[in-house]
């Protein structure tokens, strides 16, 4: 039996000084309400990457609202953003995958960002994808790490259901995007999401156009590197 999900974060809490918490999804959310329930402290920050939806910026605020969170928002070098689209313009990967756009606009900055901190919180699930079937509670994380500066990450909800996730955002009122009314299930940059078609799994919305097996930004590569 594995430690419920703030076991999880107390665990988090106790082991590192400098935690945060990764945010732009559901099970975000509901890692936020239960941290909020554990200390006053909770450090959030979310990714943007300039390409996210109108309905996901707007989720952003209501969250740091319902939660009274100032929400660190992390955006990319802009230069490095004018040189890709300069050569490549806003669609490439379309043509070529998403890791280069991804690298850019969302590894990049992450990278920068845990510099400062010790150890990252994510709504990472198991069944979510065959890339996360192996993702455990807590993780060296080899992606972000340097040789200076070791880097934690926790997974609370890695042996979660969305089942799980869904009837916890019910029974506690959490505030959620409001695109999973319209069939968006997993949530990213707005060029890179698409509403799932019935019986689809719940990240096939997720860079349709490619191979199941490779549908990670980069944000979680150790999933495909040491799977």
């Amino acid at each position: 039996m594995e430690d419920h999900p703030q076991q999880v974060l107390q665990a988090a809490f106790d082991a590192h000084d400098k935690v945060t918490i990764s945010f732009s999804g559901a099970e975000d959310v509901v890692l936020i309400d239960m941290a909020r329930q554990l200390t006053d402290q909770v450090n959030v920050f979310c990714l943007d990457t300039g390409r996210l939806h109108q309905k996901t910026y707007e989720f952003i605020e209501r969250v740091g609202q319902h939660y009274n969170l100032e929400i660190d928002v992390v955006t990319p070098d802009a230069a490095s953003v004018d040189k890709l689209v300069s050569a490549k313009g806003l669609f490439s990967f379309y043509e070529d995958g998403h890791e280069e756009c991804c690298e850019v606009r969302k590894i990049a900055p992450l990278r920068g960002h845990l510099l400062q901190w010790d150890a990252w919180i994510t709504g990472q699930r198991r069944d979510q994808s065959p890339t996360r079937s192996e993702v455990q509670t807590i993780e060296a994380d080899s992606a972000f790490s340097t040789d200076d500066h070791a880097v934690t990450k926790y997974n609370p909800l890695a042996n979660w259901s969305s089942d799980q996730v869904w009837q916890y955002i019910r029974d506690n009122q959490v505030p959620y995007n409001s695109l999973h009314d319209r069939g968006y299930m997993s949530i990213g940059c707005e060029p890179c999401t698409r509403a799932i078609k019935p019986g689809e799994h719940e990240r096939a919305g997720r860079w349709w156009w490619e191979e199941s097996t490779k549908k990670e930004c980069g944000l979680h590569i150790i999933n495909v590197q040491e799977a």
